[in-house]
């Protein structure tokens, strides 16, 4: 895990300091809300329906039992008691008051945390694999280099006023466990024929308005020239990237309407004019920023074994722990997703409870994953009965892991201001509709996603099933969509037709999981299924 140094603590302290006088000025009338907006989103602090909403960053989801001490003891003084865990391995809290804002970025500089640039036109927090470090699957932990583009884009001067919001995510597998080309770069550690480790480069991806996926436009670049790629696709697009519409401001609207090749071309362009000018980080930072991220003191011949007698211990077992590289040892998924609860909400009580657990059981580490569960990544299997125990305790053993359960969802409108439908109660409602129904199990792999709104914070393009909120005629309507996923098979949900009421997108959730247990071959997943038949069946049951 990375740590500050004497800079960063430096940096974080006098933007606190900064913040605390912008603030003082707005509560005393001396700066209009016009005139504060854009110095309070480049903190993290939105203003939303009912109060202010403060967004920390929680950088590529990594963090110890001493931060999330810090979360738990900020959403007791400062909030109602809890916090919502996002898609973008952050934290945010619903209830805020302008007056405690500088206390608490006070609070959480104290901890080596901020809730610098997780809001603005600027590159927001660094994403990566939730199992960074401990996936057996992976070619090296991608956190050093998620970290070197964190401190690289921190306060870049270049790129604090883009045309809209930039996203990076950086991955070191195969597999895809961070919606890596849904991104406005994503970039994948990879090995050349050469055997030399590099990265491939996906640049334009990204939901929203206009969902797009992102094309590779680099199959290697060099690691120590890694910073400098990434900065010749932002000088690019801050050049080019449109300002008279923040509809068409982003990347993928760039790449799209120029084309891959010739965006390439002129990013190959700024990246050679960079390196003949020498702009080019060091490359001996990589390597101290590696030295935070060693593995930590695995116990050597640790068991293999686990008595599964328990059937419900058994089944969180195999939903809810992922391989490790480690022998004797896997990474055991927390869920935030109770049946009847809210996605990604944890109460103060279950923050302490999973920062003891973490420390206990995880080498003091644990990560927030983009599924708005938590992971602690390193946990022996001799230790794995006691941890359910007190997960189960505490209401957080729920066996759901990429289940019909195990859903995505955003505040929705009863929290934001952009909002047009709620998300929570239909999250609410259909978990407990497929838990008392059994279906659960039978449906295996299946991911849902909802979003209140056409800004698809909740990833509903992505979703095996998606759910998209509308105001129709002053009215919350849902779009039903089939067919996303975010992984390395990414593609785009479709809708599949006329919207329902609040009953009705429940009453259709189930129906298409119904048409997928009619339909399925052996071995399919909902979205293989419904790539193989199609839309049609699903229509046909859907509206007759």
């Amino acid at each position: 895990m990375y740590l500050y140094d004497q800079y960063d603590q430096a940096m974080v302290d006098a933007r606190v300091a900064e913040f605390r006088d912008q603030a003082q000025r707005r509560l005393e009338g001396k700066l209009t809300e016009d005139q504060f907006k854009p110095l309070r989103l480049m903190n993290g602090l939105y203003l939303q329906l009912h109060a202010y909403m403060l967004r920390v960053a929680i950088p590529y989801g990594t963090l110890n039992s001493r931060q999330m001490h810090a979360l738990a003891d900020i959403a007791d003084k400062y909030d109602r008691g809890y916090g919502h865990f996002t898609t973008r391995q952050n934290i945010q809290y619903n209830w805020i008051k302008l007056e405690d804002a500088g206390d608490i970025l006070a609070d959480l500089a104290e901890v080596e945390m901020h809730a610098i640039q997780t809001s603005g036109n600027c590159i927001r927090n660094i994403s990566s694999d939730h199992f960074a470090g401990a996936a057996a699957d992976e070619l090296v932990d991608p956190r050093p280099y998620a970290e070197l583009l964190r401190q690289w884009s921190s306060f870049h001067p270049e790129f604090s006023y883009l045309p809209r919001k930039f996203k990076i995510a950086v991955i070191a597998s195969d597999t895809d466990r961070a919606a890596m080309r849904l991104h406005d770069i994503g970039i994948q550690i990879v090995r050349n024929d050469a055997g030399e480790l590099g990265a491939a480069f996906y640049v334009g991806g990204g939901m929203g308005r206009t969902p797009m996926i992102a094309p590779c436009i680099k199959e290697f670049v060099p690691l120590d020239r890694l910073v400098t790629y990434a900065e010749a696709c932002l000088r690019v697009y801050n050049r080019h990237g449109r300002r008279d519409n923040k509809y068409k401001a982003r990347i993928k609207i760039l790449v799209h309407e120029m084309g891959a090749e010739e965006y390439t071309r002129q990013v190959d362009a700024e990246f050679e004019h960079m390196l003949s000018q020498g702009i080019e980080p060091p490359y001996a930072e990589l390597e101290r920023i590696r030295t935070f991220f060693e593995d930590p003191l695995f116990e050597e011949d640790a068991s293999a074994d686990i008595d599964r007698s328990d059937p419900d211990f058994a089944l969180w077992v195999a939903r809810n722990t992922h391989a490790h590289k480690a022998a004797g040892y896997v990474s055991a998924v927390i869920s935030l997703k109770p049946v009847g609860g809210i996605p990604g909400d944890a109460t103060s009580e279950q923050m302490r409870l999973m920062a003891d657990l973490a420390k206990d059981y995880s080498f003091d580490e644990m990560r927030v994953m983009h599924t708005q569960n938590i992971v602690l990544p390193h946990v022996r299997l001799a230790d794995l009965h006691a941890l359910w125990t007190a997960l189960e305790e505490a209401g957080l053993g729920s066996p759901n892991l990429d289940t019909i359960e195990d859903i995505i969802a955003c505040p929705g409108l009863d929290y934001c201001s952009l909002a047009n439908a709620r998300s929570i109660p239909v999250a609410q409602k259909i978990s407990e509709r497929f838990a008392a129904s059994g279906k659960t199990e039978a449906l295996g792999k299946l991911k849902l996603k909802i979003s209140g709104c056409i800004n698809a914070c909740g990833h509903h393009h992505a979703g095996h099933i998606g759910i998209l909120g509308v105001d129709k005629k002053g009215v919350e309507n849902y779009q039903l969509l089939l067919g996303g996923s975010e992984a390395e098979d990414v593609s785009l949900a479709k809708i599949t037709g006329p919207g329902f009421d609040e009953a009705g997108i429940v009453d259709a959730v189930e129906t298409a999981a119904d048409v997928y247990l009619r339909e399925r071959e052996e071995g399919e997943r909902f979205l293989d299924t419904y790539r193989r038949i199609g839309m049609a069946p699903f229509k046909e049951a859907l509206y007759g």
